[in-house]
């Protein structure tokens, strides 16, 4: 095995032990580690078999099969961002119904605490 695969396919697997580590200690999210690891195996399977892409992007018409690999690596890293920017608009939404259910209950406590006062001991 030529040291770009055995390179390749050893940076794939060592990520992929990353990834697990980090969902095993909770610093991160278990869905996004499932994405991370198809990532990691992506980069394990295409070390071990750097053909295979060359194959695979002769079948799809491109002309430059390492064009199909960047075309994806976009792709990917598109689609990560925007689910990042999805969960990050959630979490302000929610964040901004916490504040406001928040805000209402001090104004009840205060109320209350107004009626309390007006009616004495």
């Amino acid at each position: 095995m030529p040291s770009m695969q055995l390179s390749t396919s050893l940076i794939g697997l060592a990520l992929a032990v990353l990834i697990l580590y980090l969902v095993r200690r909770d610093h991160l999210y278990l869905m996004h580690g499932l994405l991370w690891s198809v990532v990691a195996a992506g980069a394990a399977i295409l070390g071990a078999w750097p053909g295979l892409i060359d194959a695979i992007a002769t079948r799809l018409g491109f002309a430059y099969p390492p064009a199909l690999l960047l075309l994806l690596a976009c792709a990917v890293l598109l689609l990560k961002a925007l689910h990042s920017d999805m969960l990050h608009t959630r979490l302000e939404r929610d964040v901004r119904r916490l504040n406001q259910r928040l805000a209402l209950l001090e104004l009840e406590l205060q109320e209350r605490k107004h009626g309390m006062d007006r009616n004495g001991p």
